[in-house]
């Protein structure tokens, strides 16, 4: 392949994709290569999220909650159902199709914005040159003025319990199983392994969580994780904390699992599907020749500095490949700030203020410190919480679970961070977010209006709470 590109990027998930956009706007010869396929062999966009994460999940998610909703939650609303039932294959279907949607869609805004799409794997080699080895096995080399890692992470496997995505599946396996299991077992109660259970849970299964850690959501705000806690165990999901699985055994169509709690018992438990989240690393295999100038930590994540710069000139890395948590939102926002700084502006990203989202339901978000980080720090704050059960809205929503907590500095009111369990968590943290980018206080936040009656009245009673001035609950005593 003779054409010199001024970026080529290898991967093209959230990161890559946005990225490679990104750059062609700004006037940039672009390619972005992909070694995704679909069920048909051809070459897609997209990544992990777009085919077998972020998107695809979600939708099993909203299928499974209006399936649960249908079967067992109208009735308080007056509405009578009966007989309502899950078609498994429609719901996977569904799911399909909304994959292909996007990943087209992809397709679409290469084109529109002069992308080149290569579909193959790409290797960097020395001197920002790429190996392209295409779908049919053709092997070419690209050179590049610049190179951004995109490549993405991988479920993380455990000896203990092998993936066979039969009965021992990865988070890609449990997103086709076609039958609801009667009994599921799940190895990890982070993000991915709670939204997995939630959904399998909802349509019928008897979910059991392990989680070797002995803190729930030990990243969380510990509030906040306790009240997560109490509502998913009232939803039916069987969480273990302290349980750390030592081996599974396939007995017939079961999977016998064998754990071990804080306090040194072994137990077991079977089941009909065992699901493993416990994390994800980086995919860096394949991704880096000897000579390509690129260092890996000993996490196995690429290393680079403030900028995505890894210490080989022209070559940045982006998404799950480097630090930071592993999140679709944070690797596109490095994205667009590589392809800026790339075209000679100084485009940088604010860290601090990356939202992380749960989505379950109710949904779990946050953005900025922990009170427990604040606390760590030495620095004086206050905090401000609102529960759901004290919204209008809400209660007319019949969805009540949870609460805001928002905590601002002491002396300067600013806000430090917000953390929240409850109904449409996730964009209501983002308002939050907003505020945090141009530094506003809580008292900034309490002279907004907020419409009536709203979710988002939470965050505007739990901002009021910081300074004591909250209408609808009583207020605290301040420090």
């Amino acid at each position: 392949m003779s054409d010199k590109y001024d970026v080529v990027v290898i991967g093209s998930g959230p990161a890559g994709y946005v990225a490679a956009i990104r750059a062609a706007q700004l006037g940039l010869k672009a390619a972005c290569i992909e070694k995704w396929k679909n069920n048909e062999g051809a070459g897609v966009n997209g990544g992990t999220c777009l085919n077998v994460g972020c998107i695809p999940s979600k939708a099993l998610l909203d299928s499974s909650y209006k399936y649960h909703e249908a079967a067992e939650g109208l009735a308080v609303h007056g509405i009578s159902t009966a007989g309502v039932e899950m078609d498994i294959q429609a719901m996977l279907g569904r799911k399909d199709k909304i994959v292909k949607q996007l990943t087209g869609g992809i397709a679409g805004l290469f084109k529109a914005n002069g992308v080149t799409a290569l579909y193959g794997t790409g290797k960097l080699l020395a001197a920002k040159k790429v190996e392209l080895t295409d779908n049919n096995g053709v092997v070419s080399v690209i050179d590049a003025e610049n190179v951004i890692l995109a490549s993405g992470s991988l479920p993380i496997a455990i000896p203990v319990a092998p993936v066979d995505n039969d009965l021992i599946l990865d988070s890609t396996g449990a997103l086709e199983m076609g039958e609801v299991p009667e009994r599921l077992g799940v190895i990890g109660a982070g993000v991915i392994g709670l939204e997995l259970g939630s959904v399998w849970g909802r349509l019928g299964s008897k979910v059991v969580l392990l989680e070797a850690l002995d803190d729930f959501l030990a990243i969380m705000d510990k509030a906040i994780a306790k009240e997560s806690k109490k509502i998913f165990t009232k939803q039916g999901l069987d969480i273990r904390l302290g349980a750390r699985v030592t081996g599974t055994e396939i007995k017939g169509r079961e999977v016998e699992v064998t754990y071990k709690t804080t306090a040194g018992e072994e137990l077991k438990e079977t089941f009909d599907k065992l699901i493993v989240c416990v994390g994800r690393r980086p995919f860096t295999q394949g991704l880096l020749a000897p000579d390509s100038g690129v260092d890996v930590d000993d996490r196995g994540s690429v290393y680079v500095n403030d900028f995505c710069a890894t210490n080989a000139p022209g070559v940045y890395a982006v998404g799950d490949l480097v630090r930071g948590p592993m999140l679709a939102h944070k690797g596109s926002e490095e994205g667009v700030m590589v392809a800026e700084r790339i075209a000679g502006h100084k485009a940088q990203m604010n860290y601090d203020i990356v939202p992380n989202v749960i989505y379950t339901h109710p949904e779990v978000a946050s953005v900025g410190q922990t009170e427990e980080q604040v606390k760590a720090a030495g620095e004086p704050y206050n905090v401000g919480t609102f529960p759901f059960v004290a919204s209008g809205r809400a209660l007319a929503a019949n969805d009540t679970d949870g609460m805001v907590k928002i905590i601002a500095h002491a002396d300067t009111d600013r806000i430090l961070g917000c953390h929240i369990v409850g109904p449409s968590a996730a964009d209501l943290t983002q308002q939050v977010a907003i505020a945090m980018e141009f530094g506003s206080s809580a008292e900034d936040l309490g002279m907004i209006v907020f419409g009536h009656p709203t979710l988002s009245e939470a965050v505007h009673e739990a901002a009021l709470a910081v300074n004591g001035g909250a209408i609808h609950i009583p207020n605290r005593k301040r420090r």
